[in-house]
């Protein structure tokens, strides 16, 4: 979920993967990969994307989930209430899109 949030918060700010790659000082392959979910993000890391755009790294880091099932109710209810925000932001990325296509 954590990639799929980074995304968002690129393609919201009208960034393309190399421009903020080269702001974040990391590579656009690792940044894709990111993206992908095929990396994750050090904390060092997402402290770079907080300062970028400048939100705080809690804000950030509510979109990670963990690597195994969440055991405590209120863990499935983060992931859960995450998931669905991260939905609803596609959605309006995409209809963005289609809008000035």
């Amino acid at each position: 979920m954590l990639n799929r949030a980074l995304k968002l918060l690129r393609t919201y700010h009208q960034l393309k993967q190399v421009e903020l790659a080269k702001r974040l000082d990391i590579g656009n392959s690792y940044l894709s990969e990111i993206e992908n979910g095929l990396k994750t993000p050090s904390i060092d890391l997402l402290q770079k994307y907080s300062v970028v755009f400048k939100i705080p790294v809690s804000s950030i880091i509510l979109f990670s989930e963990k690597i195994e099932e969440p055991q405590k109710p209120s863990e499935k209810l983060r992931v859960a209430a995450a998931d669905k925000i991260l939905r609803l932001l596609e959605w309006i990325d995409e209809r963005d899109a289609v809008e000035q296509s």
